[in-house]
């Protein structure tokens, strides 16, 4: 398939910019070991750096040039449980499937700094220190103020339902659920503020951070052969206009 074959000779190293939107501040590069991801196609590397080299936003613009439009559709028998119980280690054809360790413990301990276990567990993360890509800002997290971190799917399950998900079968559906390019820990309130909105209807505050956010957003739209909308597609090609 030439869409699926030009995403996957873009997918390959790199770093992000700018926008604009309501309630923007300026990132910083993320502290530490964060990836860009152009360089992180199966999203096993932690994190989610800013792209900020030409040559790099313009492999994520002709990246997002590949994406097919289509108008979402209704959202009618969306639920949850449609992708699987959350957060499940069976998704066979992912990343870190069937590992031992649940996915959101997989997500926090692939992208959290002085990880600690709870006691006789390697899985079972109670506190870490995450730079959450999206504020730009450093978070003391632990378990028991679980929500101060939330795992957010960049491509949100109700969007994917309305952009054909409801018409795929169980297993790609979990897939999408738990592969980890889909998937970043970032502050709680944040990720609840996004809800299942697309590009065009939110961005994270940081901008430095939005190239790769879209080209990211892209990627998993991509691999699961998924259309999104012609503002969505509109908005993503201007993160990276440099």
């Amino acid at each position: 398939m030439l869409v699926v074959a030009l995403a996957a000779s873009l997918l390959a190293g790199c770093d992000a910019i700018d926008s604009a939107g309501s309630g923007e501040v300026d990132g910083g590069a993320p502290g530490g070991r964060a990836a860009g991801p152009l360089g992180n196609a199966d999203g096993t590397a932690p994190g989610l750096a800013p792209l900020t080299k030409d040559a790099d936003l313009a492999a994520g613009r002709e990246l997002i040039g590949t994406l097919e439009v289509k108008g979402r559709g209704p959202k009618t028998g969306y639920d949850r449980d449609e992708f699987g119980y959350a957060w499940m280690d069976s998704a066979d054809g992912v990343p870190f499937a069937r590992n031992g360790c649940d996915t959101r413990n997989d997500l926090l301990r692939r992208d959290g700094q002085k990880v600690e276990f709870r006691s006789g567990s390697d899985c079972v993360v109670v506190s870490m220190t995450l730079h959450d890509p999206y504020t730009g800002k450093d978070i003391a997290w632990k378990k028991k103020r679980a929500t101060a971190v939330q795992i957010d799917h960049l491509v949100p399950l109700s969007y994917s339902w309305q952009l054909g998900a409801a018409r795929w079968n169980e297993d790609k559906r979990e897939r999408l659920a738990n592969d980890p390019l889909n998937l970043l820990p970032v502050d709680g309130p944040t990720n609840s503020g996004k809800g299942d909105s697309g590009p065009a209807s939110w961005l994270p505050p940081s901008r430095g951070v939005r190239c790769a956010y879209v080209v990211r957003f892209a990627q998993v739209a991509l691999k699961y052969e998924m259309p999104v909308t012609a503002p969505d597609k509109r908005v993503m090609a201007a993160q990276c206009a440099g």
